[in-house]
């Protein structure tokens, strides 16, 4: 992996996490040493990336760090698209559209190298074998959800 690349993935490790993340963790997800993660933790800390702790306690990115994803890689396309496939067989109507529309848009933008990545992927869901009558309609049991609203099921 470039080391351009590892810092943004770095940036992206700790990103997705709320806890401290040592720098054990962080070397074996990168495959690198935990001297290499060190040098390049002080490095973005360099270029002034609000990461916070220190070596042999973790580091934690700060929450109002933003920093725009530069772009999908294809194990992240591949992961969106499962996930999708997924949803569309086994959602109600509105999720399952919800589902297509999401590999629409990532379809649209992602650059032409990337798109086999969502047209052919390597990995697919299961479909389902038959559709089961749903007698709840579960976009109403979502919305109560978001919305914080009492319901009563019988």
């Amino acid at each position: 992996m470039r080391r351009a690349n590892r810092l943004f993935q770095i940036i992206q490790i700790l990103r997705r996490s709320s806890r401290p993340i040592t720098a054990a963790t962080l070397a074996e997800e990168l495959e690198v040493s935990k001297r290499t993660v060190y040098r390049d933790v002080a490095d973005l800390m360099g270029q002034r990336v609000p990461i916070e702790g220190e070596a042999g306690l973790g580091y934690l990115l700060a929450s109002d760090y933003d920093m725009p994803p530069l772009m999908l890689t294809p194990d992240e396309i591949e992961a969106i698209v499962l996930g999708a496939q997924w949803v569309a067989g086994r959602s109600d109507k509105v999720l399952s559209n919800a589902a297509c529309d999401v590999v629409a848009k990532i379809t649209a933008v992602v650059p032409e190298h990337l798109r086999p990545f969502i047209l052919e992927p390597s990995v697919g869901a299961k479909p389902t074998l038959e559709k089961s009558e749903e007698s709840v309609d579960t976009s109403i049991l979502r919305s109560a959800i978001r919305n914080s609203v009492k319901l009563s099921l019988r």
